[in-house]
């Protein structure tokens, strides 16, 4: 659970039941998907699909900041890339704030939104001389940054500040956009998978497991886009993975904050009609290097002296990472189209991936169209290809060989037939059994004690304490069945 569903999106709850065909299909139904369908829906006739519910995926584990600034992403991306590309990151950072603000007033949709202050700081001292460098890019193409001590409980070297940033509820602000997209007769299907896409001339057939849509383009809107290519993502991205303590605070402090340095510290505050909490996030690794929940947890824990007391809730979300640092946002092949490796900023990256993939469709120039062309190729791709393909083997080794990890208490392993079987005894003593095995490309599965899940390390598909996939790239469950 996160904090954000605390209330649920009130949608129809439709399910795919018969054999559609449409102009449109949207596979995913979070910020980047309901953004396109809201941009596309006086086009010709679309509609959304989504293996969960709405908002149910990457958005629903967000800290949800606004914001342009990001870390040190400028001079990351001017190292790996250039000058011109930092520069252009940074206009589209900036723009998908004022489309997203434009868009919540001019629909008047409730989410809670509030224009914050943002803190970027080092929290070791090795780390200052870069920040240095970041605050000057930013100087340099006019942003007005403040050298400003961080207003947390929290070590700060040094820390720097902006007044044009926001928070708000993304689940809120999807509910409004559903309702919208509702009036304008746009169909939106949920826990409706597509596990298999067909080329037939000039139109594409989505397969769920019942029916099909017919659909002359596809928008792949999914965090880990898998049916394109399947050999794209997995060498020229890696998966981040974070971890999140909502706890509950007596003041608003009314500012967001990220370090410069991984692993991240990150922290917001959001309140409710009867509640203020304070939302911190570290740990964040890639998923090769640990798959040991509790113990991160623990650590954001002790690096934001946190209360055991006033925990309310914990949950970790992935994030996909590209090489250079710019998102893959466009045409991938003939009609299809993909927007991914948002690099942990999701809620600006998936409104300018929405304005870019429309602007394609209805032939209207968009300027950042080459800027995140999802088939570039640069240095950085010939760089971190030996560090990708060594995590690569490492998660998919280190998961099958090391099955039984020292931490768990309460999960066995045993071989049936020639297949593994995981087996977790919960409280109850009732055990859960499931094949561990991720249907994507076939890696061991860790199970995540704090979640109750079952994750994969690779390409961080997950699935319920019973084996039902609940986040892909799998499209298919692992449950048991004598």
């Amino acid at each position: 659970m996160s904090i954000w569903n605390k209330k649920e999106i009130e949608t129809k709850k439709e399910i795919l039941n018969k054999n559609i065909e449409v102009d449109t299909l949207i596979i995913g139904a979070g910020m980047t998907g309901m953004n396109t369908a809201y941009m596309l829906r006086n086009n010709k006739k679309i509609c959304v699909v989504d293996a969960n519910r709405v908002g149910h995926g990457v958005t629903l584990n967000s800290t949800a900041k606004i914001n342009y600034f990001q870390g040190r992403m400028y001079t990351k991306i001017q190292k790996l890339s250039n000058k011109e590309n930092a520069i252009k990151y940074l206009k589209s950072q900036r723009e998908a704030i004022n489309i997203l603000i434009n868009i919540i007033k001019k629909e008047n949709i409730d989410c809670d939104l509030r224009q914050v202050e943002s803190y970027v700081f080092a929290n070791t001292k090795k780390e200052i001389e870069s920040l240095k460098k970041e605050i000057q890019f930013l100087k340099d193409n006019g942003i007005d940054v403040v050298n400003k001590k961080l207003p947390l409980k929290i070590t700060a070297y040094d820390s720097y500040c902006v007044d044009d940033t926001y928070i708000f509820n993304p689940i809120k602000y999807l509910q409004g956009i559903y309702n919208i997209l509702e009036k304008n007769n746009v169909p939106i299907y949920e826990n409706t998978k597509i596990i298999k896409i067909e080329k037939s001339k000039n139109y594409y057939i989505c397969n769920s497991s019942k029916y099909k849509i017919k659909a002359k383009i596809v928008i792949m809107a999914t965090s880990y886009p898998y049916f394109i290519k399947p050999l794209f993502l997995p060498f020229r991205s890696s998966i981040e993975k974070s971890y999140i303590i909502v706890s509950k605070v007596k003041k608003d402090l009314g500012f967001t904050c990220i370090s410069s340095t991984n692993p991240t510290y990150s922290c917001r505050f959001y309140s409710d009609k009867n509640n203020i909490y304070q939302i911190s996030l570290s740990e964040s690794h890639n998923t090769s290097v640990s798959q040991n929940d509790k113990y991160h947890f623990n650590r954001v824990k002790e690096i934001f002296n946190l209360n055991e007391n006033d925990i309310v809730m914990k949950y970790s979300n992935t994030d996909i990472m590209s090489t250079d640092n710019i998102p893959y946002i466009g045409k991938i092949d003939e009609n299809i189209y993909i927007a991914t490796a948002y690099n942990t900023w999701g809620m600006t990256n998936s409104v300018i991936g929405a304005k870019i993939i429309t602007d394609i469709i209805n032939n209207n120039s968009n300027e950042y169209v080459d800027l995140f062309n999802p088939k570039r190729i640069n240095k950085s791709n010939i760089i971190k290809f030996p560090l990708i393909l060594f995590y690569s083997i490492k998660s998919l080794l280190g998961a099958k060989i090391n099955k039984n990890k020292v931490w768990y208490k309460n999960v066995k392993f045993k071989n049936e037939n020639g297949k593994c079987l995981a087996i977790y005894k919960d409280k109850n003593g009732f055990n859960h059994i499931i094949h561990n095995k991720c249907p994507h490309m076939g890696c061991s599965l860790i199970f995540n004690e704090q979640e109750k899940t079952w994750d994969c390390p690779c390409h961080s598909s997950r699935f319920d304490i019973d084996g039902k996939c609940i986040k892909g790239p799998s499209n298919y469950d692992i449950t048991y069945k004598k």
